[in-house]
């Protein structure tokens, strides 16, 4: 009897919960109309948020292109690589080195944001933070 009332009362909890999330779904998709326009572009935030943001790209950068000793960087990950072949173990050197194509492009991706981000820190500079864009 009490495994027949919690089941109950999960079911009729479940039931609640998807009803609640479809008049949710719904307000939300009526909120987003295809013709409204964000109030600003974020000018502001991104300037203030633009010191930590580069610090964190400095990090990684940092982290990706120091040597074998250092976990995360591409040299460590390379001697992985190169140490699974010479073992003769070719599905880990084949994961591996997939890993390793994702982190070469990540470092790529991460260098262009640094650039990026570099002249958003100029044009903040030149318009007071982005105050008068909001």
């Amino acid at each position: 009897m009490d495994v027949r009332r919690r089941t109950r009362t999960l079911l009729a909890g479940l039931a609640a919960a998807a009803v609640l999330a479809g008049s949710a779904g719904a307000a939300s998709a009526a909120d987003a109309t295809p013709g409204a326009k964000p109030a600003g572009d974020g000018a502001h935030a991104l300037c203030q948020r633009a010191p930590k943001i580069d610090h964190r790209i400095d990090r990684a950068l940092k982290r990706l292109d120091a040597g074998k000793a250092r976990r995360g960087s591409l040299a460590r990950l390379q001697q992985r690589v190169d140490n699974a072949k010479k073992a003769g173990h070719t599905e880990i050197a084949t994961f591996l080195q997939g890993r390793l194509d994702h982190r070469e492009a990540l470092k790529k991706t991460l260098e262009q944001r640094q650039k990026d981000l570099a002249g958003v820190k100029t044009w903040c500079e030149k318009n007071d933070g982005g105050k008068a864009a909001e």
